[in-house]
């Protein structure tokens, strides 16, 4: 199939152009490690333009990581997670990523609407990161991958170094 010729008919090739049109970057910011439900917690704030991350919606972002975690060993966990708090554009996420069993990975995310973290449930089924966030945990998949399972050394140095690898700035 020659694509300068014929589209597959699944291509929304306006749709596409929309969403490349307006693309852009958003801040992501590093907030440390923290602990919830015994596991360490990377946590990021991740914050659309106009729009912030303040000290509230990363309390509730942690309450809600902490439920999700608690079950964690029975879930296979490893005891290391990622926090996203993403004040986004058309409301508020929070992505609970952390790494199980079998070189594996487990994800929650929550949704609700801007400015009301009281208000954040579990996503719908199926609901995946989206480009920003994905930027996040693709950094956040090297770190894991370099400084824990490829690392050397104690483990106590190679946790650390992972927690000091962070990605900040704008991501796109």
């Amino acid at each position: 199939m020659d694509l300068h010729v014929e589209l597959p008919p699944a291509i929304d090739a306006p749709g596409l152009l929309a969403l490349a049109e307006g693309h852009h970057g958003r801040t992501a910011r590093a907030l440390g490690v923290r602990e919830a439900a015994g596991h360490l917690v990377k946590v990021y704030a991740l914050q659309a333009p106009g729009r912030t991350v303040g000290p509230q919606a990363v309390d509730t972002a942690l309450d809600l990581a902490a439920g999700h975690l608690i079950l964690g060993r029975v879930r296979g966990s490893l005891g290391l997670a990622v926090l996203i708090v993403h004040a986004g554009g058309d409301g508020d996420y929070v992505l609970v990523h952390s790494w199980i069993e079998g070189h594996m990975s487990d994800l929650a995310v929550f949704t609700g609407p801007a400015g009301r973290p009281a208000e954040l449930r579990p996503g719908r089924a199926g609901l995946a990161p989206c480009v920003w966030e994905a930027a996040l945990l693709a950094h956040e998949r090297e770190a894991f991958s370099r400084h824990v399972l490829d690392g050397t050394g104690a483990l106590a140095e190679r946790l650390t170094a992972w927690g000091t690898d962070t990605l900040e700035g704008e991501v796109r």
